[in-house]
């Protein structure tokens, strides 16, 4: 295992305020840092747009969700894993109805108990809503509504003064079998500090011979505390010349930190 040196420039990942659409409704963004410290409140705003050519309502709900190594998450009801962030979230309004064309600004504040100096997300899920006069009705979202199609917003929360980044590479392998045009690599890569910390995860091969370099381009994923994130890198076929390469997987995870990877050595023929 290697720790490298900066090798390049990149710059700070920032969240990027994104919208969406399903079923005739738009919600942006889809995503919400808060960086309130233990004790203090901070509110943001989602905007929900009516696209249909009809009055709908529509409900927020949360929920949880346990991410995975691969990248996936599964959903899981509130308050009811460790770091889950449902509690400290107050929603207004989480009931509403929009006219065709309306939209309507939904205030979603973080209040965060005086001893949380960690990280914590959940999810928010704004779903459209239609009247129902039987009782098979959905307990959780209170009588008289059922659910459609929805989307899906992501919460995260870490106060501003946590600044415990670490990222460990902490394995990587080739998995190339004999049915596969490029060569594939698994990286292994730990989240060792106490942040949401995104990394640009890319590969360099560097020919033994002649020291002449080429990076292929970054893959952007995210890494939660004390958890691990396995990695799939290809490279291309015949994007190298014949012979002896080093090749790193290399982790970016922000400018203020160097950069971690790990290498072996494959032969190109």
């Amino acid at each position: 295992m290697i720790s490298f040196s900066r090798l390049f420039s990149l710059t700070a990942l920032l969240p990027i305020a994104l919208s969406l659409s399903a079923q005739d409704f738009e919600v942006a963004p889809v995503r919400l840092d808060f960086a309130a410290e233990p004790g203090e409140n901070q509110t943001k705003t989602i905007n929900v747009k009516n696209h249909s050519n009809r009055k709908a309502s529509f409900v927020v709900v949360i929920n949880d969700f346990l991410p995975s190594s691969d990248g996936s998450r599964k959903s899981m009801p509130p308050n009811t894993t460790r770091r889950t962030a449902a509690n400290w979230i107050n929603i207004n309004p989480s009931f509403f109805e929009l006219n065709p064309g309306e939209q309507i600004p939904i205030q979603i504040t973080m209040l965060v108990p005086g001893d949380e100096y960690g990280a914590a997300w959940c999810m928010l899920y704004i779903q459209p809503t239609t009247e129902q006069t039987a009782w098979s009705v959905d307990k959780a979202l209170g009588a008289g509504v059922t659910v459609s199609g929805r989307i899906g917003v992501l919460v995260y929360q870490s106060p501003a003064s946590n600044s415990n980044h670490s990222i460990k590479v902490t394995a990587f392998t080739e998995t190339t079998i004999s049915t596969d045009t490029d060569r594939k690599f698994l990286a292994t890569i730990d989240n060792l500090g106490d942040k949401v910390s995104p990394c640009k995860v890319l590969l360099i091969a560097s020919n033994i011979e002649t020291a002449e370099e080429k990076q292929f381009a970054p893959i952007n994923v995210e890494t939660f505390p004390k958890m691990t994130r396995n990695v799939e890198l290809e490279l291309p076929a015949n994007s190298l010349p014949a012979g002896k390469y080093a090749i790193a997987v290399v982790v970016d995870y922000g400018p203020r930190y160097s950069l971690e990877g790990a290498q072996l050595v494959i032969d190109v023929k």
